[in-house]
């Protein structure tokens, strides 16, 4: 109780009110409502404006990839993500069982089943130690592609998810994933700004996709990007997510089954001004890491940092605690202290939707 009576009052120090402190409140402090209301005056406040283009080349350049796509929310960026790496109905996608929801969800979504892999300590993120078990007890190459030979399904991709911005050991994953012929789509929904062996999180799978929810690092109240290097696969991206619609002066005519993805002029130019505060964001969050490290040291309690070869976003500053007892009055005291905070998520094969799906025979962290 001490302990966590020193940590309120460090966190009231730091924001410097008494009143309730969000989780992680969205800040405005650039051209956020110059470039909203240059939306509204121009009248293209819906799916089609120059913001949509400057943002979608802002990303390119700040994820150092060679296509960027915008989209109406992370989710629906990582639903297009898998099929156009290829997923499809009655294919199977690794991912892991310590997840957001929207990871699973998306992978259902295209009539996929998730596999819940175990993730490693150290990054919260999926493990190749267990990837790799997995598939040496379960993989089988055949001509076109990787089988599950217990269930006899194609497994077509593999999704990491950068947990709370913190990067998975993505050389090692990778280097499994190709020798088993697997594409790696990341969800990095997370990790914008996170850095991993000096390349941004993001662009080093097949293709990958971000979210800018109104809690993430930058927002643009809802809002999702794909990227990729892919040239060709970024522009069927853009299609697709346009509802698949060939180009033409007033001819409405689709040729594939497409979705209504875009996103909105208007949410765009919130974007395009929050990530103009992009590094201004991130050194904030690392000086404010800094100094919970040193708290959290100073009161005994694990403070989660950055591994040497990563460089983490510290999208949100993350606590591991003894055991469950411990978690739960810690959640109590600061709540009820007017201070947010909140425990990871329940592992994916727990929730009613997704008992059914196969995990790792190996026992999973107990989070």
């Amino acid at each position: 109780m001490e302990k966590i009576s020193q940590l309120i009052s460090f966190v009231r120090d730091q924001y410097k009110t008494d009143k309730f402190i969000p989780l992680h409140e969205p800040r405005f402090r650039g051209n956020e409502k110059k470039y909203v209301l240059d939306t509204i005056d121009s009248t293209f406040v819906s799916s089609v404006g120059a913001y949509v283009d400057q943002f979608e080349s802002m990303m390119q350049e700040v994820t150092q990839t060679s296509k960027a796509i915008a989209v109406v929310n992370g989710t629906s960026s990582l639903q297009v993500a898998l099929r156009l790496s290829g997923v499809s109905a009655g294919d199977e996608v690794i991912t892991q069982a310590l997840t957001f929801i929207a990871t699973a969800n998306a992978i259902v979504y295209n009539q996929a089943t998730p596999i819940f892999i175990d993730v490693d300590l150290d990054t919260m993120g999926l493990s190749p130690t267990a990837v790799e078990a997995f598939l040496e007890e379960f993989g089988e190459l055949l001509e076109d592609g990787c089988y599950n030979k217990s269930t006899g399904k194609r497994i077509a991709a593999c999704m990491p998810m950068h947990t709370f911005g913190f990067p998975v050991h993505l050389d090692e994953l990778l280097a499994i994933c190709n020798k088993w012929q697997i594409p790696v789509v990341e969800d990095a929904a997370e990790s914008l700004g996170s850095y991993y062996k000096g390349k941004h999180t993001g662009s080093m799978g097949l293709i990958s996709g971000f979210s800018f929810n109104g809690n993430k690092t930058i927002t643009s109240g809802g809002g999702g990007v794909i990227v990729t290097n892919d040239v060709e696969m970024g522009k069927h991206a853009k299609y697709l997510t346009t509802t698949a619609k060939r180009p033409h002066p007033y001819e409405f005519f689709h040729d594939e089954l497409g979705y209504n993805f875009r996103m909105p002029n208007l949410n765009a130019a919130l974007a395009c001004a929050q990530l103009e505060e992009l590094d201004g964001f991130l050194a904030d969050k690392r000086d404010l890491a800094t100094a919970y490290s040193a708290l959290f040291q100073e009161l005994g309690i694990k403070f989660r940092e950055e591994l040497p070869e990563s460089k983490a976003n510290y999208w949100l500053m993350c606590v591991e605690l003894n055991n469950k007892a411990e978690r739960e009055d810690f959640l109590k005291y600061t709540n009820e202290a007017g201070i947010m905070t909140r425990p990871i998520w329940n592992l994916m094969y727990r929730l009613p939707m997704y008992t059914h799906c196969q995990r790792d025979a190996q026992k999973m962290r107990n989070f």
